[in-house]
């Protein structure tokens, strides 16, 4: 497999979620005029953590839009179990802990840290936001999984599987905002 396009088809994977297995793509495409699939590094991560709550408090808006979301993670279903907690997240997680997802879409990882992290001014005062953010909450760092040097990505598929919009990140802060997504899909509409 390749890194995805625009227009391209999202592959028909195979997966496990926390509470379920055996799910297909195709599958879960249907009946949704829309799926972003937001791709992660691990449940454990307290940036990752963030993005989840900030999803999670603003689902309805992704529902309002006849979108779904699932967010794909590194994590075993048991420690997404064990730090979640009965939360009553709207949305699930994929658990992809051999990283079959990552190496079929060609996700990239950073060979360090310091490659990992943004260098440019904008990026570092957005980094600095979310730290900030993500302190307020009270989110700790939890149990280490998977490639710590993992990128995120985000994909917008059709009902049907066509890939409508494509985003591999450059960094850990290149990803787009819950608000910018929720923008985008506006324009969908």
């Amino acid at each position: 497999m390749a890194k995805l396009s625009v227009g391209d088809k999202m592959p028909n994977f195979k997966f496990n979620t926390a509470y379920e297995t055996g799910k297909t793509i195709e599958a879960v495409l249907k009946g949704k005029v829309r799926t972003v699939f937001w791709v992660l590094r691990y449940i454990g991560c307290p940036t990752c953590r963030y993005d989840i709550h900030l999803m999670a408090t603003r689902y309805q808006e992704f529902l309002d839009l006849d979108t779904q979301i699932f967010v794909v993670m590194q994590s075993d279903s048991a420690n997404v179990k064990e730090s979640l907690q009965d939360s009553g997240l709207p949305f699930e997680i994929i658990c992809d802990t051999n990283m079959e997802i990552y190496r079929k879409l060609e996700i990239p990882a950073t060979s360090c840290k310091e490659e990992r992290m943004p260098t440019l001014p904008e990026d570092l005062a957005k980094l600095e936001e979310k730290r900030k953010r993500v302190k307020e909450l009270g989110l700790v760092h939890g149990k280490y999984e998977g490639n710590e040097q993992q990128l995120p990505a985000l994909f917008v598929t059709e009902e049907d599987g066509t890939v409508r919009y494509v985003h591999y990140a450059k960094n850990s802060i290149d990803m787009p905002t819950v608000d910018e997504m929720l923008t985008l899909l506006k324009e969908y509409n």
